[in-house]
């Protein structure tokens, strides 16, 4: 995920924090070193226990435990995101990532859609596991005491777990809520799976995804409140995107790049001027070429390559200059899906496919979104 950097692996797992982790942190210190007065009688009245706040409330003590309690919030959201995680890999899922934001964690996991009872059990496992953090955190409350002889210390250590158990307990029922991709989104989705073919299910789920993401959006903002209006955002894109991604699968699971690849093919020669490959593309309507020098492929040259050179250059300058030498091939038997995946993460256009050296022909993006739509008919 762009704007993120590794921090280690854990189970094989690597862990990155988004950049966004690390501006929420002083915001969370703010927001509660700002409300202390409130908290404090949130946490004492909700578990029916005295706080002694003669050191929680002076001097910069509420913004260092505003502080303490985000970190400790997002060492339960990591917790919580590779309960999903190891679920997976129990299943056979790679996963390729976990990583932190600052509305919560996101495991990246392979792009495949899991069995109905395998995603019901890993969207469960994330919920309960904040559940689990929360009940704990609850317990060490009522512990605290018969360990800390010191009414102000103990009184810093209750403020800090009863905090964290009321958070994880809130993490746990907003977690649930069917408003997918969310956990209870993707029990919901689970759960019709097993009763209809995923891609309805997908659907249904997200359109009540979408419906909460509206929600959550006017709530938002009706209480001048930017995270949940963030929040919002991103369950709406992503039931979205979820919800494409699961609809081609379903139409295009049988359909391999060697069916629909473009051919004859039009190529050109690394020798030819810049301007005669712009005439080129006039002529053709295509906005890329395989770029072949004696019957092999040495690149690629696209319309974003021409665009990059100067005008004045383009009647001195050759195919070789500018194009693209680190070409990304697939053979004809691969699924369109894996060209579709390639050229989303990789930002192209085009595939060539290629078999034993030889090219064959040429897949585009929209070629792949003409056959979904052919496929919808």
């Amino acid at each position: 995920m762009d704007g993120s950097f590794k921090i280690g692996r854990l189970f094989g797992i690597p862990v990155l924090i988004h950049f966004t982790f690390l501006l929420i942190i002083p915001l969370f210190a703010w927001i509660i070193g700002s409300d202390i007065d409130f908290t404090i009688q949130m946490v004492s009245n909700t578990f029916q226990v005295d706080i002694d706040d003669s050191l929680i409330i002076s001097g910069y003590i509420p913004y260092l435990l505003g502080a303490i309690i985000a970190l400790g919030l997002f060492v339960g959201v990591f917790i919580h995101e590779l309960s999903h995680s190891l679920i997976a890999l129990r299943a056979g899922i790679r996963i390729d990532s976990i990583t932190l934001l600052f509305f919560g964690g996101v495991a990246a996991i392979e792009e495949q859609e899991p069995e109905p009872r395998t995603e019901f059990i890993m969207a469960l496992a994330g919920p309960l596991t904040s559940l689990c953090i929360g009940l704990i955190s609850a317990v060490i409350v009522y512990l605290i005491h018969f360990f800390i002889t010191s009414t102000a210390e103990a009184g810093i250590l209750i403020y800090i777990f009863g905090y964290l158990a009321i958070l994880n307990v809130l993490l746990f029922a907003f977690n649930l809520l069917p408003a997918f991709p969310m956990d209870g989104g993707r029990v919901l989705r689970a759960y019709l799976a097993g009763r209809m073919p995923l891609h309805k299910a997908t659907s249904i789920a997200s359109t009540i995804g979408k419906g909460f993401a509206i929600m959550f959006g006017l709530v938002g903002l009706l209480l001048f409140s930017p995270i949940l209006i963030l929040i919002a955002f991103f369950i709406y894109i992503g039931a979205g995107q979820e919800s494409a991604v699961t609809r081609y699968n379903f139409l295009l699971k049988d359909v391999t790049v060697g069916d629909i690849m473009a051919r004859p093919i039009v190529d050109v020669q690394p020798q030819m001027p810049l301007s005669d490959v712009l005439a080129l593309m006039y002529q053709t309507k295509h906005l890329g070429f395989p770029v072949i020098d004696r019957g092999v492929l040495m690149g690629i040259i696209t319309l974003t390559d021409l665009a990059r050179t100067p005008v004045l250059d383009r009647d001195a300058m050759q195919v070789r200059d500018v194009m693209t030498r680190e070409v990304i091939t697939l053979p004809p038997h691969a699924p369109v899906m894996d060209a579709l995946r390639i050229m989303t993460r990789q930002d192209i256009g085009r595939i060539p496919v290629m078999s034993d050296d030889n090219i064959l022909g040429i897949v585009t993006k929209s070629d792949i979104f003409t056959v979904i739509e052919l496929r919808e008919v």
